[in-house]
Order: C-alpha cells, then structure tokens, then sequence
C-alpha cells in the first residue's frame, strides 16, 4: 500500500485502508473500488489523502502504533467532549468532563503502545478537515505518551501526561471554528482570541475536580517555549512544567505533518528536522531526543532515491536510525527493475543513504524523468 493525495486518486484504485468519520462511521472501507463519484465526495469531506493498494508493493503494510478501534474510540470521546464545551464560556456553565471515560481512553492508548514497543512512529493516520482538532488531540496524547514512555516514567506519571496532552487543545471551544479554520493569515484581533485558548482550556479543567493540576497546566502552557518565547504567561526553561514541555513538542510535531487549510502537510523528514533544530531554543533538547528517537523520518511506504540512484520504497526503520531506513529497490538507476525482491538495511549498510524523496504521486513503473519531491510550504502556522 502507499498513501495518496485525493488529487492524486483515479477511478479503479483499491483502497487499502478503511477511512472513517470522528463518529467512527466508515466513509470507504477497504476494498473498495474507487469510482469518480467516491473521489468527489471525499474531496468534499476534505479527506487529505487514501491509501491504495500497489500491486510493485505487494504485501507492504504500515502498521500503527495504536490499534484502530482504540484511535476512533479515543476521537469520538474527544469530539463528544468538545462538543459540550461549545460557547461554555457565554453561558458560564461548567459542565462536567466525564474523567472516567477520558482515563479509560488513555489506559487503553497506553496498553496499545505498551504491546507495540518495537514500532516506529509512522503517521497513518487519514484525517478530515473537519475532524483535524479531535484527530490532533488524540495523535498528540499518543506522541506524548511514547516520549513518556522512552523518558522511562510510571504509569501514573504516564496517565496524567495522557490526560493533559489528549484535554490539551479544550480551550479551543472558546475560539470560533471561521477563526480556527481561516485559510488566511490571522489579524493580531484574531490572533490574540486564538490564543487565550491556553487559559480557556486551563480554566476548564480547574472546574474538574478529577482531573489533577499537572494534567491542567499542559493545557495552560504547552505553547510556552523553553527561550520565553511562547504564551500565555512567557516561561523559559524549566519554569514550564515538564509534561507542558513535552506537549508543546509533541504538538508542533504532528501539526506540521497535517494538511491544513492554510497549508499542506509537510513531509515527515522536513518536520523531523525543524525539531532537532529547536533544541535548547524553542524546546527542551532533551525532550527532542527522547521524541525523535521514536519518529521514522521515512515513514513506511516512502518512494526514495539512494545517493546510489537506485529507487525504492521503505519497508521499515529500526530504533535509534530514524534517517537510516530499510528500502525494498524497484529500479535500478538505468530505470530497469529489479527482478528479485532485494532489501538494503540502511541502517547497516553505512555506504547508502537517502538522496531524494520522490512524490507518492509518482507512476509506478517509474519513467526515468524523476522529479524530486518539494515542498510548497513557506512558513508554518501551530496553534
């Protein structure tokens, strides 16, 4: 399987894993054959991206750290939550988070990343537009707690991380969704509104008496930065709480890698890079390392060049070698396929290395014209 853009589906592609709603329902189950009318709908949805099945790929699967039922579970609590903080503040009625229900849900997440130890952060995640706030919260809890897992914290460290990073972007429900979701640059008016939604999601959760303080101050200072940078209250180093820290990391990682309204995605080794550059500046260098060391800067199903000028898709990457992947060669560098199936451990053979990324859009079989993947993206925008 590889991921495509919507733009990039054509009529007779096999989706090869199922897309859903927040609510869980299926909008295409895999299997399906797409039609015309299916990739009209899905662009109406704003679904960003399919995975569809490659038949040069043959059994290649990405797997996730998190099992499905467990992801959708964990979004329909969010979405449910969110949906009844909704103009809280007009109405000053402070409904009650079910904290039951939102530490199951994090105990289930734990338990999933507990049994898939060995798994590298790969994104496989399809999100809606529309669902981008619950799906985030939840990728964000989940980044959040295998850093705390790789920083070696207990478990009941781990839970009110898990709480505090899934509850995190709650004061959101105090910002209107036109503002939210503007594809333009935001007026300085608009700008400040978005972010009192650090002090909104504080509040909130000071109201629930079941949910501890730590949990509280994620939502309050997870856009503070390690160089005093950041908002609402301005801290530096280690006046922001560590699980805020790791939050705020966590954060910008997965809203870089997300198509946005305002901008797309950006590719998974250019976000990995712009967190190791933040160290000891906007981040902690510390909480960078214990992150990165669980993200594969080529997530599997990755089209590559080798320095080599060989071409080949990721099949995986092994702890501790986030740019040294394992690459399954489809093409020699004269063009001519490989007729048996050989795989290059970058990770051991040291004289290899990634060159180019090469668009997931690329026709397979490739044409020797190869165009290098680039970005469009010019500044970003985390919120």
């Amino acid at each position: 399987m590889r991921k495509l853009s919507v733009d990039s589906l054509k009529p007779g592609m096999v989706v090869a894993r199922a897309i859903y709603s927040a609510e869980g329902q299926v909008l295409l189950n895999k299997g399906v054959v797409l039609k015309p009318s299916y990739i009209i709908r899905l662009k109406e949805l704003g679904v960003p991206a399919v995975y569809i099945r490659d038949e040069l790929l043959g059994d290649l699967e990405v797997e996730d750290m998190v099992s499905e039922q467990t992801r959708l579970a964990a979004v329909r609590a969010v979405k449910e939550l969110f949906g009844n903080y909704q103009g809280w503040e007009k109405s000053h009625v402070p409904l009650l988070v079910d904290s039951g229900r939102i530490q199951r849900i994090v105990s289930r997440l734990l338990e999933d990343l507990l049994n898939r130890k060995e798994l590298m952060l790969n994104l496989t995640d399809i999100r809606a537009m529309d669902d981008y706030t619950f799906a985030h919260s939840v990728n964000v809890c989940i980044l959040a707690l295998v850093t705390g897992l790789t920083l070696r914290y207990s478990r009941e460290a781990l839970l009110h991380l898990g709480v505090g990073a899934l509850l995190h972007d709650i004061g959101k429900t105090c910002v209107p969704l036109h503002i939210l979701n503007k594809p333009g640059k935001l007026t300085m008016e608009e700008y400040e509104l978005v972010c009192r939604h650090a002090q909104c999601g504080f509040d909130i959760l000071r109201m629930q008496k079941e949910v501890s303080l730590v949990s509280a101050r994620v939502a309050l200072e997870h856009h503070e930065r390690y160089n005093g940078s950041g908002y609402p209250q301005g801290l530096k180093g280690q006046e922001i709480h560590e699980f805020a820290r790791i939050t705020g990391v966590v954060d910008v990682y997965d809203a870089l890698t997300a198509d946005r309204v305002y901008r797309r995605a950006y590719p998974p080794h250019e976000a990995y890079e712009m967190l190791a550059g933040s160290g000891n500046f906007t981040h902690d260098f510390e909480i960078v390392k214990a992150f990165l060391a669980n993200v594969a800067a080529y997530p599997v199903g990755t089209l590559v060049q080798l320095n080599s000028g060989d071409v080949g898709v990721v099949t995986g990457t092994a702890r501790g070698h986030s740019h040294r992947p394992r690459v399954r060669l489809l093409y020699r560098p004269s063009g001519e396929p490989y007729s048996e199936q050989l795989t290059l451990d970058l990770a051991v053979e040291m004289d290899y290395y990634v060159s180019h990324l090469l668009p997931a859009e690329a026709s397979l079989p490739l044409t020797c014209d190869l165009k290098v993947a680039e970005g469009d993206n010019e500044g970003y925008r985390v919120l």
